[in-house]
């Protein structure tokens, strides 16, 4: 800061610009609300179809939010923008008053480009006679200046440094980086310097003091957007890769963090992995460049030619938590993937340098995988990142064209095997040899199949693993329910694709759950009326009644697969029924018969595909606990009741009609769900033996086969009730009725289970003891 600049400063063009930001930020303010109660919740309840399900409502979403950034980038810069000016006032006002107070003793100032000076005004016949004390105010005057200029400089360096990152996050659209004022957003430019200057070191000399002061620093500013991205770009991408791999390799030699700070290394994983995906949120140049290096080393040994893991294995494991950029994912996994190929031989044989020895370094702290197989935390990072994780599945693995490609298969039953194309799911779930991991006890271990199944259950139902839709879940598109259908039929080609894998069957519980419109829609005889009888938001799955038929009953044949597909079921059913008893002309309406009379035979269908589902899924359970004995069936019991763990958000699980009246854009139920009629039927499959009013038990845990038929129709002609009590018009014919037709649809199950499973799953009757 020049002196001449900051005394003669004109302030009414900063004050101007701090006025104008301020109603900027009330008018975005404005704009903001009229976007989140207008635009997105008008767009949420609408009833879209074809492509506008799937383009304009996730556009409006997108807008609505760009509107909420906008707001929030304009807020901070407002804010920085009032403090910094503000301080330049004050610094002015102390540099005029130190010139001023200067004057009176006769010392004057000078500026010029680069520096001033500080001499007296005292004729030079006369300076003969100043004294000591002259020459002290001449150099106190001098350096109270240029202190009051230094802080100025650093004020307005701050705040261009700030301001300059907070451009930077986003090229297009709105950062939505948010600070209280100017020092908060410099401060957290300062840490990512002096902790990135930590991580620089040689990792053999990090002290226990620099490793608490890297983990509480990451831990701490792992979700702030300008701290990640210079943290990031300041270490470096290989940098960021030496960093951890010298901290967990106890191989290195820093043996005193192993030995003081081992129980730590999770947290630090964690905290890196969510700064690193921050981060990778950025549309800054230099971090482009970043993600574009960590790409391109990535199949790499991090060492050169004294060898060490490859950047991938580093990486991947730096995935498991946090949201990731989407392009970044998608990128990262078409190399890895070309990495795979090359290490495979298009898969021929297993991944020999991705396998876990006594020289891999444990690059995994988080669970007990060692992370030596980098497609394990990668698919961990996919389960956070719905988008990505649909753009990786479907991507081509091999084509048939490929000379190298070593699959084969009779695709037209001919008998004949003929080369064939395979996608990245096809591969990693039909046919990649795994590599082997056990624990300290010996057991197996599954992470990277199970990280598969999270990931796979992201990629097909829209939002991260472990979650549930919200009215903000964008409907269901075209690739993902292409995968899903891909799924079910691989599923159904090859059951021990599945049964080997049970720990896979929650995830694909959830899914099935989350396709129950697509599911019912597809069980259900005929076509005419069924769009309006079972509405699907967004594109609807159309896997054939064989391959349902297997997929469903194999899941079902793992408690947790089980206990997600009956309530998901259940809720839907209870919510579809009291959609049409709200919309009663909304099916197959005919002016030649009452409107009850359509409503009713609408019902009486819903109702027995909703049988015919339970008795597929049932014919699992029974067949896995007849096999297994009593101990597996008190486990499907378990698995049932430890659902009600879960809460209200149960009933979220699969509702998905895709009406206005009742419904987001992903197809689930807007707003609270207590004390709906879904949220009493799952009460009482959630409490096991729930009595109705009369006394009588409505739902059995089952057992044997027959309770679970019983309790089949017991509980949809429940359902019927409640939705009627729920619609404010109750149908007692219908209530009367509904059982019949879902213990028809229960009984049809059994041909379906014969016709496909060659009769497997019939039961005569469960094992009762236990």
């Amino acid at each position: 800061m020049e002196l001449d600049t900051l005394r003669d400063a004109d302030f009414k063009l900063l004050d101007d610009a701090v006025k104008d930001w301020s109603t900027l930020v009330k008018n975005l303010e404005s704009l903001k609300k009229d976007a989140e109660d207008n635009l997105r919740k008008g767009a949420n309840k609408a009833d879209w179809a074809g492509v506008n399900a799937k383009v304009s409502k996730e556009f409006i979403g997108k807008t609505a939010g760009e509107f909420a950034d906008a707001h929030t980038q304009a807020t901070t810069i407002h804010k920085i923008l009032d403090d910094t000016v503000g301080e330049l006032k004050g610094y002015h006002r102390q540099l005029v008053e130190a010139i001023d107070g200067g004057r009176k003793k006769s010392l004057k100032v000078i500026g010029y480009e680069g520096g001033f000076t500080v001499t007296t005004d005292v004729p030079p016949e006369a300076r003969h006679t100043m004294d000591q004390d002259n020459q002290s105010d001449i150099t106190a005057l001098r350096d109270r200046i240029q202190g009051i200029l230094n802080k100025a400089t650093e004020s307005d360096d701050s705040a261009r440094t700030v301001l300059q990152a907070i451009a930077d996050q986003s090229k297009m659209g709105f950062s939505d980086s948010s600070y209280r004022d100017r020092d908060s957003a410099a401060e957290a430019i300062r840490q990512a310097d002096e902790l990135a200057a930590l991580a620089k070191k040689n990792p053999d000399d990090l002290s226990v003091k620099d490793f608490d002061r890297l983990n509480a620093g990451l831990k701490k500013y792992a979700g702030d957007e300008l701290f990640a991205e210079r943290f990031a770009t300041t270490l470096g991408p290989k940098k960021t890769l030496e960093f951890w791999t010298g901290v967990t390799d106890p191989q290195r030699g820093n043996w005193e963090l192993g030995r003081e700070r081992l129980d730590q290394f999770d947290d630090l994983q964690r905290s890196l992995g969510m700064t690193l995906a921050n981060a990778t949120q950025s549309d800054s140049t230099a971090m482009a460049d970043w993600k574009r290096t960590m790409i391109d080393i990535g199949d790499k040994p991090l060492y050169g030619n004294r060898g060490g893991p490859m950047g991938f294995q580093v990486m991947s494991n730096l995935m498991r938590t946090g949201d990731y950029d989407d392009r970044f994912l998608t990128d990262y996994g078409t190399k890895l993937m070309a990495t795979e190929r090359k290490l495979t031989g298009n898969g021929e044989h297993r991944n020999l340098a991705w396998l876990n020895s006594v020289m891999t370094p444990q690059l995994n702290r988080i669970g007990e995988d060692s992370g030596a197989d980098p497609l394990t935390g990668y698919l961990k990072g996919l389960s956070n990142s719905p988008d990505a994780a649909t753009d990786f599945f479907s991507q081509r693995f091999i084509s048939k064209d490929d000379p190298d490609n070593p699959f084969e298969r009779d695709t037209d039953g001919n008998g004949k095997n003929g080369k064939v194309s395979l996608s990245n799911f096809q591969y990693l779930f039909e046919e990649r040899e795994w590599p082997k991991e056990s624990n300290l006890k010996g057991d197996d271990l599954h992470t990277g199949q199970n990280n598969l199944a999270l990931a796979l259950e992201a990629a097909t139902t829209g939002h991260p693993a472990g979650e549930l839709p919200t009215v903000d879940t964008p409907p269901h598109n075209a690739e993902q329910a292409k995968l899903m259908t891909s799924l079910v039929h691989s599923v159904s080609e090859k059951p021990s694709r599945l049964t080997d894998n049970g720990y896979m069957s929650d995830s694909m519980g959830q899914i099935a759950a989350e396709y129950m419109p697509d599911i019912n829609r597809q069980l259900h005889a005929g076509d005419a009326g069924e769009k309006e009888l079972f509405p699907v938001a967004g594109t609807a799955a159309n896997p054939s009644e064989k391959d349902l038929t297997r997929f469903l009953y194999t899941v079902s044949r793992n408690p947790e697969g089980y206990a997600t597909i009956n309530l998901g079921q259940h809720s839907y059913t209870t919510n579809l029924i009291q959609h049409h008893f709200q919309n009663p002309d909304s099916y197959a309406a005919d002016q030649n018969y009452p409107q009850n009379e359509s409503l009713k035979q609408g019902i009486q269908h819903v109702a027995k595909t909703a049988g015919q589902i339970e008795g597929i899924i049932a014919a699992g359970r029974a067949y896995e606990s007849e096999v297994e004995g009593a101990k597996k069936d008190a486990e499907f019991n378990a698995a049932l009741d430890g659902a009600g763990a879960w809460g209200g958000t149960v009933v979220g699980i699969g509702v998905g009609l895709g009406t206005a009246s009742m419904t987001g854009p992903g197809g689930v139920v807007a707003g609270g769900l207590a004390g709906t009629a879904a949220d009493e039927i799952i009460g009482s499959i959630t409490e096991g033996a729930t009595k109705d009013s009369s006394g009588e038990i409505i739902y059995r845990n089952g057992s044997d086969f027959e309770d679970t038929r019983d309790s089949t129709f017991k509980m949809v002609e429940e359902a019927a009730r409640r939705a009627g009590e729920q619609a404010g018009q109750r149908y007692p014919l219908i209530e009367a009725t509904v059982g019949t037709s879902a213990e028809d649809g229960f009984d049809s199950a059994r041909t379906k289970v014969h016709d496909y499973l060659d009769g497997e799953g019939v039961p005569r009757e469960l094992d009762k003891e236990g």
